[in-house]
C-alpha cells in the first residue's frame, strides 16, 4: 500500500498537554517480525514522546539501513529514512543546522558500529546534541543473518558457519572512549528500564547513547536470555543506579567490590563484607563508568544495565551557534568582499 505523505505525518500543532502515545503512531503497519524487540521499543519510544512537552514538528527520526531503520515509518513526528551508517552523520548537520529541533537516532549495531562506526566515534567526540538508540540483536536481520561487530567469538551465522573469529566490539566502552556524555544500557523485555533510560537521554543536553539490547527471534534468538529472561537476570546483572551499592542476586545477597581497579564479586551472608565495602555507583566518575563497562563481556561478574555516566559539557551545536554569533559582531562580518578574499590572497592581472 502507498501512502501519501499527509496520511503518513499530520503535523498540525496540538495543545502539548493533550498529546498521547497514540499521537506519535502512524498508519503504517509495523513490518517487523512476530517477537521483535523493536516492537517494545517503538512503544516505549512513543511513550517517551508524549511525556516531554516537545511539539511533534519539533522532533525528528534518523535512521540508516537495517531493520531497526524502519523506525521513522512508525513515529508520527518527522523522519529521514537515510543511507546505511550515514544516519548519525545527516542527524549532525540537521542538529547544527536547527539546533531547536529535539533529534534522534533509530540504528543497529551494524549500522551504527561497522559502516557508520566514524560517524558514530566522530559525533560522540563532538558532542553533538543527538539522542542514539542502538539496537543491538549481535546480528545482521535484514540481510538475512550475517555476523556483526557485536557477535560472539563462535557464533554461527550466514557469513561464519564456522563459527566467529572476531572479538565484538563493547559497544558502551566504544561511545565512553569517544566522549559520549550519556551512556546507558537496557532491553528488550523491562518497559520501565527503557522508559527510565529514553526519557534520560531525551532530556540530557548532549550526545546520548543507549544500547538496547533487541531479541531477534530469527537470526539469532536467545542470544541474550541469560540477561534478560526472569529466571536468570538476577544472578547476571546488576542494576547501576546513581548513589547505590552495586548489589545483585536472587535474594540480593551479592555485591560488587573494587580489588584495585577489577570489580569482583562478594558475598554479603558469609560475614566477610557488607553493603558498606561495595562499589557505590556515581554516573558522574568517568574512571568508573569504564570499569563498569569493561565487565560486559566478563564471565566472573554480573553484566551491568543502568547508566554508566551522564555528565555534563558544551555541545558542538552550542559552540557553533556561539562562534557563528561571535563572528557576526566581529569589524567586517557583513565585507562580502573581505568575506571572499579571505586573509591571504593575490591578483592575477
Amino acid at each position: 500500500m502507498i501512502y501519501k505523505i499527509d496520511e503518513i505525518i499530520n503535523l498540525n500543532p496540538s495543545p502539548i498537554q493533550q498529546l498521547t502515545p497514540k499521537d506519535f503512531k502512524t498508519p503504517i503497519d509495523v513490518r517487523w517480525c512476530s517477537g521483535c524487540g523493536g516492537y517494545s521499543i517503538l512503544a516505549q519510544t512513543q511513550r517517551i514522546l508524549a511525556s516531554l512537552g516537545i511539539p511533534r514538528e519539533k522532533i525528528v527520526f534518523v535512521s540508516g539501513i537495517g531493520c531497526s531503520s524502519r523506525f521513522p515509518y512508525y513515529v508520527n513526528v518527522y523522519g529521514i529514512h537515510s543511507m546505511h551508517g550515514r544516519a548519525i552523520a545527516i542527524a549532525s548537520g540537521l542538529k547544527i543546522a536547527r539546533p531547536d529541533l529535539s533529534v534522534w537516532i533509530a540504528t543497529g549495531d551494524g549500522d551504527c558500529l561497522s559502516i557508520g562506526g566514524n560517524h558514530f566515534i566522530h559525533a560522540a567526540r563532538r558532542n553533538v546534541n543527538l539522542k542514539v538508540i542502538m539496537f543491538n540483536n549481535a546480528v545482521y536481520s535484514l540481510t538475512k543473518g550475517q555476523y556483526s561487530p557485536t557477535s560472539l567469538p563462535g557464533q554461527i551465522t550466514k557469513s561464519s558457519p564456522l563459527g566467529v573469529l572476531d572479538d565484538p566490539f563493547n559497544p558502551v566502552g566504544l561511545a565512553l572512549g569517544s566522549g559520549a556524555t550519556f551512556v546507558a544500557r537496557c532491553y528488550d523485555r523491562d518497559q520501565k528500564m527503557m522508559q527510565l533510560m529514553f526519557d534520560r537521554a531525551a532530556r540530557h543536553d548532549g550526545f546520548a547513547f543507549i544500547e538496547a539490547y533487541t531479541n531477534c527471534v530469527i537470526y539469532n534468538d536467545g542470544a541474550f536470555d541469560l540477561y534478560t529472561r526472569k529466571e536468570s537476570r538476577a544472578e547476571h546483572t546488576v542494576l547501576l543506579e546513581h548513589g547505590k551499592p552495586l548489589i545483585f542476586g536472587d535474594n540480593m545477597d551479592k555485591g560488587i567490590i573494587l580489588d584495585g581497579f577489577t570489580p569482583r564479586v562478594v558475598s554479603l551472608t558469609d560475614g566477610k563484607w557488607s553493603v558498606n565495602d561495595l562499589i557505590v555507583h556515581n554516573e558522574q566518575d568517568t574512571t568508573l563508568a569504564f570499569i563498569l563497562a569493561n565487565m560486559t563481556y566478563n564471565p566472573d561478574v554480573p553484566r551491568p544495565m543502568g547508566v554508566f555516566l551522564s555528565i555534563r559539557k558544551p555541545t558542538y551545536d552550542e559552540k557553533v551557534t556561539e562562534q557563528i554569533e561571535f563572528y557576526k559582531s566581529a569589524p567586517g562580518a557583513y565585507d562580502f568582499d573581505k568575506l571572499l578574499k579571505g586573509d591571504e590572497y593575490w591578483e592575477l592581472k
